[in-house]
C-alpha cells in the first residue's frame, strides 16, 4: 500500500496540534495557551540548540558554534517579545480564567527548570524541582570552560588555573 505524500498539515501534525488548545468561555484565554503554548516549543527548541552548542564547543568547532549561539540569541529575542503580546491581557481578564488554573504557574515548567540546569543555575534548594539528568549533566559553562581552558585564555597572565 502507497503511503499519502507528505503535506504541510501532516508534516507539522497541525490537527493535533491545533486541537491541544481548550479555552473556556473566556476570550483571552486563547491567547494565554497559546502564548504559553508557545514558549514551551521555544524552550524544546533552546534546549535542542543549547546541547548542539555544547557539543560543538567540546569538539572546539568554534564557526558553527558561533553560528548556533546567534541562533539562540534570536530565539530569546523572539521570547522576550513575546511577553508583549502577553501584556495586553488586563488583570481583570486574566483573573477572569485565573482559577482553572488553580495553583498551576509557568515556574512549575520541566523545560524551564531544564534550561535553568544548563545555563548554571542549580539551587540545591530547589533540587526536586530539577530533571535528574539535567541536575547532573554539565552545563553551557563548562562547555566555554573546558574550551577556554584548552586554549588558556581564561587564565590570569602569569597564574595559575583555579
Amino acid at each position: 500500500m502507497a503511503s499519502s505524500p507528505v503535506t504541510y498539515a501532516s508534516y507539522l501534525k497541525l490537527d493535533e496540534l491545533l486541537s491541544l488548545q481548550q479555552p473556556g468561555p473566556e476570550h483571552d484565554e486563547m491567547l494565554f495557551i497559546v502564548v504559553h503554548q508557545v514558549y514551551e516549543l521555544w524552550f524544546k527548541e533552546l534546549l535542542h540548540e543549547l546541547d548542539y552548542l555544547m557539543g560543538l564547543l567540546r569538539a572546539d568547532d568554534g564557526a558553527r558554534a558561533a553560528h548556533t549561539f546567534k541562533r539562540i540569541l534570536t530565539v530569546l529575542k523572539v521570547m522576550v517579545a513575546q511577553i508583549d503580546i502577553l501584556e495586553t491581557i488586563t488583570p481583570l481578564e486574566f483573573l477572569s480564567f485565573r482559577d482553572r488554573l488553580e495553583s498551576g504557574s509557568g515556574f512549575q515548567s520541566r523545560q524551564f527548570r531544564e534550561l535553568e540546569c544548563v545555563l548554571g543555575i542549580r539551587r540545591p534548594d530547589m533540587r526536586e524541582r530539577y530533571p535528574e539528568a539535567r541536575y547532573r549533566a554539565p552545563g553551557l559553562w563548562d562547555a566555554l570552560r573546558g574550551l577556554f581552558g584548552a586554549a588558556r585564555l581564561w587564565r590570569p597572565v602569569g597564574g595559575a588555573a583555579p
